[in-house]
């Protein structure tokens, strides 16, 4: 009876609720608690609690990567999604080391030619960079210089077979070993970059940035086949 009369005032006091009916078993959607372990524990690894050597071991491998695409260049993206400058540091202090001791004109042991060769390359790539950037290029300052210095490799491996070749002789059949040589692998360091920075730059704009890669590559191909030691 007192329910009955409740309903009633109910009614009259809030007619629009007269025809609702509540169901006892109204699902509650989404979830107001957190389960424990839901997630794994790999999400809140970190390289903070990573060991040294599986640190340098993911670093290896990852340059090891990139000198693979440069040894096989095609057009891909990940010399610039994952760069890093560590390989073309390598590159250039190994070219810079091949080509000190040559005929230089002090009287010295060809020391400030390592200067020399470890300026002209990092300020040829950051000219590079700068004019792909000027151009409107889409790509970043140090993938720039991640790809440019990885595609040096080619020319690091030329260094070191006119080295080999010097060993017997310096005649003429030794230059036109050493001339092929370098000819193949600038063709290789040029092809490569070009094939990595290509689609960074305007289509319009592409010879203006492939000229001063032609010209870089140029530069450190002549230095190594006038290279001749003491």
């Amino acid at each position: 009876m007192a329910a009955a009369e409740g309903s009633g005032a109910g009614g009259t006091l809030f007619p629009g609720l007269a025809d609702v009916s509540i169901s006892q078993d109204i699902p509650v959607e989404g979830e107001i608690t957190v389960p424990v372990g839901s997630h794994s524990p790999d999400e809140d690894f970190s390289t903070l609690d990573e060991p040294v050597k599986d640190t340098i071991m993911r670093d290896l491998k990852a340059v090891g990567k990139k000198f693979v695409h440069v040894m096989y260049p095609r057009k891909s993206s990940t010399l610039l999604r994952d760069w890093d400058l560590w390989g073309p540091l390598v590159l250039c202090v190994s070219l810079a080391l091949m080509l000190q001791g040559g005929s230089a004109d002090s009287k010295d042991d060809g020391g400030p030619q390592f200067a020399e060769v470890f300026v002209i390359i990092w300020f040829g790539a950051v000219v590079i960079t700068l004019n792909s950037k000027l151009l409107g290029g889409t790509i970043s300052f140090f993938q720039s210089l991640c790809v440019l210095g990885y595609c040096v490799m080619p020319l690091t491996v030329a260094m070191l077979v006119c080295r080999l070749v010097l060993l017997a002789g310096a005649g003429t059949v030794s230059f036109i070993i050493r001339l092929i040589v370098v000819g193949a692998m600038f063709a290789w360091s040029t092809l490569a970059s070009t094939a990595f920075l290509a689609d960074s730059q305007p289509p319009n704009r592409k010879a203006l940035v492939v000229y001063p890669i032609f010209l870089f590559y140029f530069v450190i191909s002549w230095m190594i086949l006038t290279f001749t030691p003491q």
